[in-house]
């Protein structure tokens, strides 16, 4: 075994910027084998920090994403009863249709529980399940198992694996959830941190080109009337298609000509919003 899979420690990614005080609740977390919750807005690089994480450590990640209606059995494992049946009827299947376990499929929770080696597992979006998921799915997660009853077989984690869990801050998690969690908030980056962020996706990119791109995208940001407000990924996008394109100059910025809107504001209204107070050059 080597020494990163005795005792890991994240330490960022190829792709991803990492402040200290984040590096040290990650390393944290995994050393008291809690889950991690992260909070911010949508954009600010919850969901890739998990990406960034395995990558790191060398570990598969698996992604629960979680959905209004899901129950959490559905995390767990799915008993695929059509499927029996129509074998049981039919009689072309290899399986054996007395024994039901043929027929079980782990979850995403139960794919992370019987993994050959340690897995990093992103539960995203939390905030969408009902309060009964939340509080029900970390008892799982606090044991380290699960009960299937159709076969009353318990599954035990092989491997403990590291929990990210992400909300968007849209519902209040229960008193219960949050009192089990380790919890950060991730800020949207401010000008100097994005800045390094282009860079690593950006490393050939023109500084004037930068400079105007971040100075107009944070004024944008700005407008009060916008609903969804543009995230890094779109400024990603955005600078990727300003880059590509033959025709644009990065002055253009600095005279309040904002092509390739719809990368940035993704709802109509505020689209529509943007392009008036752009084009009224309200913005500079």
């Amino acid at each position: 075994m080597s020494k990163q899979d005795k005792d890991p420690s994240f330490k960022g990614a190829n792709k991803y910027i990492l402040d200290e005080e984040l590096a040290k609740i990650i390393n944290i977390t995994m050393s008291l084998e809690m889950p991690l919750l992260l909070k911010g807005e949508p954009g600010t690089g919850k969901t890739m920090l998990a990406h960034a994480i395995a990558e790191s450590l060398r570990m598969p990640l698996i992604v629960l994403n979680v959905k209004s209606s899901m129950k959490l059995i559905e995390a767990l494992y799915q008993y695929d009863t059509l499927t029996r049946l129509n074998d049981s009827r039919f009689g072309d299947s290899k399986r054996d249709v007395s024994q039901i376990e043929n027929y079980i499929k782990m979850g995403k929770i139960g794919q992370a529980f019987t993994a050959d080696r340690r897995t990093v597992l992103l539960i995203d979006e939390i905030d969408k399940a009902d309060t009964d998921f939340q509080d029900d799915m970390l008892d799982v997660l606090d044991q380290m198992e699960f009960d299937i009853i159709e076969i009353d077989k318990t599954v035990k984690a092989i491997h403990r694996p590291v929990i990210i869990i992400t909300s968007n801050a849209k519902k209040d998690l229960s008193d219960p959830f949050l009192g089990r969690c380790n919890f950060h908030h991730i800020a949207f980056p401010d000008p100097k941190m994005m800045r390094n962020i282009i860079r690593v996706h950006f490393p050939n990119l023109a500084s004037d080109l930068m400079e105007h791109a971040i100075s107009t995208f944070y004024r944008l940001r700005e407008i009060d009337v916008v609903e969804k407000k543009p995230a890094t990924r779109e400024l990603i996008n955005w600078i990727r298609a300003l880059d590509t394109d033959p025709d644009f100059k990065a002055k253009q910025l600095a005279k309040g000509d904002v092509p390739f809107l719809g990368i940035l504001f993704k709802k109509s209204q505020d689209y529509a919003a943007a392009g008036s107070i752009a084009n009224r050059r309200k913005l500079f």
